[in-house]
Protein backbone atom coordinates (compact mmCIF):
# COMPACT_ATOMS: atom_id res chain seq x y z
CA UNK A 1 0.00 0.00 0.00
CA UNK A 2 1.59 3.43 -0.88
CA UNK A 3 1.71 5.82 2.18
CA UNK A 4 1.85 9.80 2.22
CA UNK A 5 3.90 11.08 5.24
CA UNK A 6 4.66 14.53 6.57
CA UNK A 7 7.92 13.96 8.81
CA UNK A 8 9.61 16.80 10.40
CA UNK A 9 8.55 18.91 7.47
CA UNK A 10 9.11 16.89 4.70
CA UNK A 11 6.37 15.17 2.12
CA UNK A 12 7.57 11.40 1.58
CA UNK A 13 5.63 8.72 -0.49
CA UNK A 14 6.73 4.91 -0.21
CA UNK A 15 5.23 1.48 -0.42
CA UNK A 16 4.50 0.07 3.00
CA UNK A 17 2.68 -3.26 3.44
CA UNK A 18 -0.06 -3.16 5.97
CA UNK A 19 1.26 -4.12 9.68
CA UNK A 20 4.20 -2.37 9.07
CA UNK A 21 5.06 0.21 12.18
CA UNK A 22 6.20 3.65 12.13
CA UNK A 23 9.54 3.26 13.79
CA UNK A 24 10.20 0.59 10.89
CA UNK A 25 9.22 2.59 8.27
CA UNK A 26 11.53 5.19 9.63
CA UNK A 27 14.78 3.35 10.53
CA UNK A 28 14.26 1.06 7.89
CA UNK A 29 13.10 2.74 4.73
CA UNK A 30 13.73 6.67 5.61
CA UNK A 31 16.97 6.25 7.13
CA UNK A 32 16.00 8.37 10.34
CA UNK A 33 17.66 6.16 13.03
CA UNK A 34 17.30 8.34 15.99
CA UNK A 35 13.80 6.84 16.98
CA UNK A 36 15.12 3.72 18.57
CA UNK A 37 13.26 0.27 18.77
CA UNK A 38 13.84 -1.58 22.17
CA UNK A 39 11.26 -3.35 23.22
CA UNK A 40 9.22 -3.46 20.39
CA UNK A 41 5.60 -3.75 22.44
CA UNK A 42 4.95 -0.33 23.53
CA UNK A 43 6.74 -0.66 26.89
CA UNK A 44 9.71 1.49 26.93
CA UNK A 45 9.48 4.73 25.04
CA UNK A 46 12.21 4.50 23.16
CA UNK A 47 10.69 4.74 19.97
CA UNK A 48 8.76 7.93 20.60
CA UNK A 49 7.23 10.52 17.88
CA UNK A 50 4.86 13.14 18.11
CA UNK A 51 1.95 12.93 16.07
CA UNK A 52 0.46 16.66 15.53
CA UNK A 53 2.37 17.37 18.41
CA UNK A 54 0.91 14.57 20.56
CA UNK A 55 3.77 11.42 22.01
CA UNK A 56 3.15 8.23 20.61
CA UNK A 57 4.88 5.21 20.20
CA UNK A 58 5.92 4.63 16.97
CA UNK A 59 6.75 0.89 17.62
CA UNK A 60 3.13 -0.21 17.78
CA UNK A 61 1.73 2.85 15.77
CA UNK A 62 1.19 0.92 12.06
CA UNK A 63 2.25 3.57 9.32
CA UNK A 64 -1.05 3.24 7.44
CA UNK A 65 -2.97 5.17 10.44
CA UNK A 66 -0.50 8.09 10.22
CA UNK A 67 -2.61 9.59 7.90
CA UNK A 68 -2.20 13.37 7.41
CA UNK A 69 -0.85 14.12 10.86
CA UNK A 70 2.45 15.60 11.34
CA UNK A 71 5.54 13.78 12.72
CA UNK A 72 8.09 14.89 14.38
CA UNK A 73 11.22 12.36 15.25
CA UNK A 74 14.37 13.57 17.30
CA UNK A 75 15.54 14.54 13.92
CA UNK A 76 12.98 17.12 13.75
CA UNK A 77 13.88 18.33 17.07
CA UNK A 78 18.27 18.90 16.39
CA UNK A 79 17.71 22.83 17.49
CA UNK A 80 15.24 22.09 20.38
CA UNK A 81 16.99 23.84 23.46
CA UNK A 82 16.08 20.20 25.25
CA UNK A 83 19.01 19.03 23.06
CA UNK A 84 21.59 21.02 25.20
CA UNK A 85 20.12 21.05 28.29
CA UNK A 86 20.10 17.33 28.54
CA UNK A 87 23.99 17.44 27.64
CA UNK A 88 24.42 20.19 30.23
CA UNK A 89 22.58 18.63 32.88
CA UNK A 90 24.47 14.83 32.18
CA UNK A 91 20.92 13.19 31.29
CA UNK A 92 22.44 11.18 28.31
CA UNK A 93 24.49 8.36 29.94
CA UNK A 94 24.32 5.47 27.35
CA UNK A 95 22.03 7.53 25.31
CA UNK A 96 19.45 5.25 23.80
CA UNK A 97 16.58 6.52 25.55
CA UNK A 98 17.29 10.20 24.58
CA UNK A 99 15.68 10.65 21.65
CA UNK A 100 12.37 9.15 23.13
CA UNK A 101 12.96 11.39 26.42
CA UNK A 102 13.77 14.65 24.31
CA UNK A 103 10.77 14.10 22.27
CA UNK A 104 8.52 13.79 25.07
CA UNK A 105 9.91 16.55 26.92
CA UNK A 106 9.12 18.66 24.15
CA UNK A 107 5.68 17.82 23.82
CA UNK A 108 5.03 18.68 27.43
CA UNK A 109 6.84 21.79 27.40
CA UNK A 110 5.31 23.04 24.39
CA UNK A 111 1.59 22.11 26.40
CA UNK A 112 2.86 23.22 29.72
CA UNK A 113 5.94 26.02 29.92
CA UNK A 114 6.45 25.61 33.30
CA UNK A 115 5.64 21.76 34.62
CA UNK A 116 6.03 21.14 37.70
CA UNK A 117 8.20 17.78 39.08
CA UNK A 118 4.86 16.38 39.52
CA UNK A 119 3.73 17.39 36.01
CA UNK A 120 6.90 16.56 34.87
CA UNK A 121 6.97 12.75 36.04
CA UNK A 122 3.54 12.23 34.99
CA UNK A 123 4.65 13.07 31.22
CA UNK A 124 7.80 10.92 31.36
CA UNK A 125 6.62 7.82 32.85
CA UNK A 126 6.23 6.15 30.02
CA UNK A 127 9.37 7.01 29.11
CA UNK A 128 12.11 4.69 30.80
CA UNK A 129 15.80 5.08 31.63
CA UNK A 130 18.07 1.86 32.01
CA UNK A 131 20.51 4.52 33.68
CA UNK A 132 18.43 6.06 36.30
CA UNK A 133 19.13 9.24 34.92
CA UNK A 134 15.19 10.58 35.97
CA UNK A 135 16.75 13.88 38.37
CA UNK A 136 19.11 14.78 35.60
CA UNK A 137 16.15 14.54 33.26
CA UNK A 138 14.12 16.93 35.02
CA UNK A 139 16.54 19.16 35.78
CA UNK A 140 17.42 19.65 32.01
CA UNK A 141 12.91 20.24 31.62
CA UNK A 142 13.34 22.55 34.30
CA UNK A 143 16.38 24.26 32.99
CA UNK A 144 14.47 24.94 29.87
CA UNK A 145 11.49 25.78 31.53
CA UNK A 146 13.53 28.41 33.50
CA UNK A 147 12.17 27.96 36.75
CA UNK A 148 15.29 26.91 37.90
CA UNK A 149 14.60 23.50 39.64
CA UNK A 150 11.27 22.64 40.07
CA UNK A 151 8.19 22.95 42.28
Amino acid sequence: MVVELTINGNAYELEAPVGRTLAEVLRLDLGLTGTKIACGEGHCGACTVQLDGVPVLSCITLVHTVGDREVTTIEGLREHPLVEAFVEADATQCGFCTPGQIVTASALLAANASPSDDEIRHAMAGNLCRCGTYPKIERAIHTVAGDGGGS
